[in-house]
């Protein structure tokens, strides 16, 4: 039986980089971080990238970003206290909705040691109803499109 594995991508599929030092508690009982940690980076890359771009004010925006889907595939253990980059482009965007793509790297490896996305459905913030994205942060997304 054939099967569609994905396959550990290239530091230059990304568009923009974060570097993430690991902490003492990210380690798990076998030795390495454990899996929920990488979700956390998956999180932070995006939000940081939105925050210092002015198109996500988290306390009083209008608009919110709702996680409706994600997924992580992991290649190789990374582990406290190792400096990871966490990779980021945009996989799709649609009318209210955009597909982040995030790649784990050790410092200095060409490779992903893990890689995944989130798709966020953009809301408005009272009604919790799908909206456009906003203009500018289209524009923001757009320049990290893959």
């Amino acid at each position: 039986m054939m099967t569609d594995r994905p396959r550990s991508e290239p530091r230059t599929s990304y568009r923009h980089f974060l570097p993430i030092q690991t902490r003492w508690h990210d380690n798990d009982a076998y030795g390495h971080v454990n899996n929920v940690v990488y979700y956390g980076w998956f999180d932070t890359v995006v939000n940081e990238y939105l925050v210092t771009r002015g198109v996500l004010d988290i306390a009083a925006g209008p608009v919110v970003g709702l996680v409706v889907e994600t997924r992580c595939n992991y290649f190789g253990e990374l582990a406290f206290p190792e400096p990871v980059h966490a990779g980021l482009r945009v996989g799709h965007l649609g009318g209210s909705s955009v597909r982040y793509e995030i790649g784990i790297f050790a410092a200095d490896a060409l490779l992903a040691s893990a890689q995944g996305h989130f798709v966020h459905v953009y809301v408005d913030r009272a009604t919790r109803r799908p909206v456009p994205l906003p203009a500018p942060l289209r524009t923001v997304l757009e320049s990290i499109a893959a």
